[in-house]
């Protein structure tokens, strides 16, 4: 057994950190939709929609295959491209045996599809008995029926537990504890409590400034109302009174936060083990688009002392989050303002995050001195796309670990999501981790590869 974490490779400290052992195989679920069922009857803003996850997020299944080892199995919806299991072991990667669902439906979540394929629940209830246990992305009630049936522990704490820590509202309260530096705001759990931050955020925008009003279950810019005048606010007033008179529940689960200027988006990883230790894995900059994660950038530029700070607050949340009965791996997003000061808690996400699934690939495969943009590019196309195809289009900008740098696809099964049950045009999303010795060449890299990806259809 290691000392501590910071002996052991990522995905080696997300196993101890879990299980406890170093050797425990784990049955990988690329769940990406969780938050939406921890959002389940929590009254946030009003929307509208069905919040079911589009073709294209519920195929992020397959992120989660490049996270296991040889040895470990995943879940997926669908086979994957065979020339893209091929390209991954070209990489010198082991990787996880593959447990299919009995089918694949376009926008049902991957724990849904599970739980209603009777022939994989049996091949889950073996992996169980060999000392097998589920890691899911996060955990909610979802998880646990799915392991309910399998009859195969899960890795991670009751879905009570991570629900309860990845809340907005949690995580302002935890900051405020903790003396971090948090953003003016005020957290509400109940329609008066909204209506005495709106009474304040107004003093806001009356002196030049804009606010924000977070679900607190919101994630990748859903569930955020931003203002910058009060006409807004009492838009917003308006809707959750209505619901409250209509329901006569006056529960609300919001905050609301003053915008700061910001220069910066941050994503830091750390790994709670069972044991209360913490280990900081790494911080990168976020790429947001409308408040909308579209991929990361790294090594992140910071300063020494905010680097320091970074690295502090990890530790001291990791630790709260010991002592409220979490384990396991979290990201925490964070912000630089444009007057150099650093706001180290935005939100929690403890759960595996997008940069989760970068990070075996980032140990193994890619030079530690390379400057590498994880991105996401949405394309329409007109019809499938084989992964050979991708690489004769990317031809030698296709990363090879002889060449230490291209473009290196994480993930495939997006690409054709839309197609599962229409025939085109469809939308289509390439992961891809562009990789370069600078940030010039980094650059040129995204610009041509942009170029290339265009040859597919129209890029979004």
């Amino acid at each position: 057994m290691p000392d501590d974490l910071s002996s052991l490779d990522f995905t080696g400290g997300l196993r101890f950190a879990c299980t406890g052992d170093t050797a425990t195989p784990l049955v990988l679920l690329g769940n990406i939709e969780v938050e939406r069922e921890w959002a389940r009857g929590e009254p946030g803003l009003p929307a509208v929609g069905d919040g079911a996850p589009s073709a294209v997020v519920a195929r992020m299944d397959e992120l989660a295959l490049v996270l296991g080892e040889a040895g470990d199995h995943v879940v997926l919806k669908s086979a994957p491209d065979r020339g893209y299991l091929d390209y991954l072991r070209s990489l010198g990667l082991g990787l996880p045996g593959i447990e299919l669902t009995d089918r694949c439906r376009a926008r049902v979540p991957v724990t849904d599809e599970a739980r209603e394929s009777p022939g994989l629940l049996r091949r889950l209830a073996g992996l169980g008995r060999a000392g097998a246990r589920l890691l899911p992305h996060g955990v909610s009630r979802a998880e646990e029926a799915l392991a309910a049936a399998a009859h195969l522990p899960v890795a991670l704490p009751a879905a009570d537990v991570a629900k309860r820590v990845n809340s907005k509202i949690y995580g302002r309260r935890l900051a405020a504890r903790l003396g971090v530096p948090l953003a003016q705001g005020w957290e509400c759990e109940s329609v008066g409590e909204f209506e005495s931050a709106v009474d304040r955020a107004a003093e806001v925008l009356a002196a030049g400034g804009t606010v924000g009003v977070k679900d607190a279950y919101g994630v990748s810019g859903k569930g955020i109302a931003v203002a910058d005048r009060p006409r807004r606010l009492e838009q917003l007033i308006r809707m959750v009174r209505r619901r409250a008179e209509r329901t006569g529940d006056h529960r609300l689960a919001v905050v609301v936060e003053v915008w700061a200027d910001k220069a910066v988006d941050l994503n830091y990883h750390f790994t709670v083990a069972r044991d209360g230790s913490v280990r900081f894995d790494f911080v990168k900059e976020a790429l947001t688009a409308g408040g909308v994660h579209q991929g990361h950038r790294y090594p992140a530029r910071l300063t020494p002392a905010h680097r320091d700070l970074v690295e502090d607050t990890a530790q001291q949340v990791g630790k709260s989050l010991a002592a409220d009965g979490y384990f396991g791996p979290v990201g925490v997003d964070a912000i630089v303002c444009r007057d150099g000061s650093l706001l180290p808690l935005l939100e929690i996400n403890a759960r595996n995050n997008m940069s989760s699934y970068q990070a075996r690939l980032q140990e193994r495969c890619i030079p530690a001195d390379a400057v590498v943009t994880a991105r996401q590019f949405d394309v329409l196309l007109p019809g499938p796309v084989a992964f050979a195809r991708l690489a004769e289009v990317l031809g030698e900008l296709l990363y090879r670990p002889e060449a230490g740098h291209g473009a290196l696809p994480n993930s495939f099964a997006t690409v054709n999501a839309g197609f599962v049950d229409a025939s085109g045009p469809a939308d289509g999303r390439f992961y891809l981790m562009l990789i370069a010795p600078g940030q010039e060449r980094s650059d040129a890299l995204a610009a041509e590869v942009t170029a290339r990806l265009a040859e597919f259809g129209e890029l979004r």
